[in-house]
């Protein structure tokens, strides 16, 4: 059984990441990653070129056509 983080929980651990643009942003999508995986959730990762930035997307729900995607910056 994961561990459910309450909203503030999961906002603390977020903003806890150093994520400026000039350094990796891996930790942070390891973090939300496992996170997600604990749930059932698969996430899928999208590389720069040098394969030091990521930016995450999850599906959630039925594999149907349409849907609605959230971003977070």
């Amino acid at each position: 059984m994961p561990t459910v983080l309450t909203p503030r929980q999961i906002l603390d651990r977020l903003v806890a990441f150093p994520t400026v643009s000039r350094d990796s942003n891996l930790a942070l999508v390891d973090w939300v990653e496992e996170y997600l995986e604990g749930f059932g959730i698969t996430a899928h990762r999208v590389w720069n070129a040098e394969r030091t930035k990521a930016a995450l997307y999850a599906h959630v729900g039925p594999e149907v056509a349409g849907g609605v995607i959230l971003s977070g910056h």
